[in-house]
């Protein structure tokens, strides 16, 4: 796994992306390169990146409508918009859409890269959640993560797989939010490119039948169809 911060920088005018692939990787990062909005939506459909940085004017699908699909499909990774428009209506249209940040062309180098590390740091200091201590108990089960054992609904005491308590760890943490299969697959797995999503699905499906009363109508472990996964109380 790379621990390196990872950038999908989507721009179809080849000098200012070589550039800015050039300056980026310079910085430390990890650069995916995308040259038309549906190659965008591929690549963070099957990646999982710390940020995008978008340009409007894209072929086959423009910056705007890459945000809003990204968003609709739950996925929250930051976006900064870049436009060779100063128009303030696109920079509204931009942000209501989802980007978290927009910058005029032509922009100062060392300007965008300050916004890039703020846009990465804050994301990462919203991701820590309340931790949730080493023993967590619901309903009639308890869950020891530094034991890495859990007391079933039956009062079997079970040992969990090192995946198995990061997975809880993660879900209970985040309890009642959808928690998307990329960033459990980054979190649990350290993927950068994902495998199947059934890995996932086969750990959800052991808790039910550590933890459920009634495995096909389950109260705590749910999938959410198409996005990701959820612990609820």
């Amino acid at each position: 796994m790379s621990s390196k911060i990872s950038i999908l920088l989507v721009e179809d005018e080849e000098n200012l992306h070589e550039a800015l692939k050039l300056n980026l990787e310079l910085e430390g990062y990890e650069v995916t390169s995308a040259f038309d909005g549906r190659q965008a939506l591929k690549a963070v459909q099957s990646e999982y990146f710390h940020l995008l940085i978008l340009d409007v004017m894209l072929p086959e699908m423009d910056g705007i409508s890459v945000t809003e699909t990204i968003r609709l499909q739950n996925n929250d990774v930051p976006i900064l918009i870049l436009s060779a428009r100063n128009a303030s209506a696109d920079r509204v249209l931009g942000l209501k859409k989802g980007a978290d940040d927009y910058l005029s062309k032509p922009f100062n180098l060392e300007e965008l890269l300050i916004r890039i590390r703020k846009l990465i740091d804050k994301d990462q200091r919203m991701q820590v959640k309340d931790p949730s201590g080493d023993v967590y108990s619901f309903g009639s089960n308890t869950i020891d993560f530094r034991a890495q054992e859990a007391v079933t609904k039956t009062g079997e005491r079970i040992a969990l797989s090192k995946k198995e308590v990061m997975l809880l760890k993660l879900l209970i943490e985040n309890k009642n939010e959808v928690v998307t299969r990329e960033k459990i697959l980054q979190a649990v797995w350290g993927y950068n490119v994902y495998p199947t999503t059934r890995t996932i699905d086969n750990f959800v499906l052991s808790f039910r039948k550590y933890f459920e009363e009634d495995t096909r109508n389950p109260k705590y472990f749910h999938s959410v169809r198409g996005v990701g996964y959820k612990y609820t109380e």
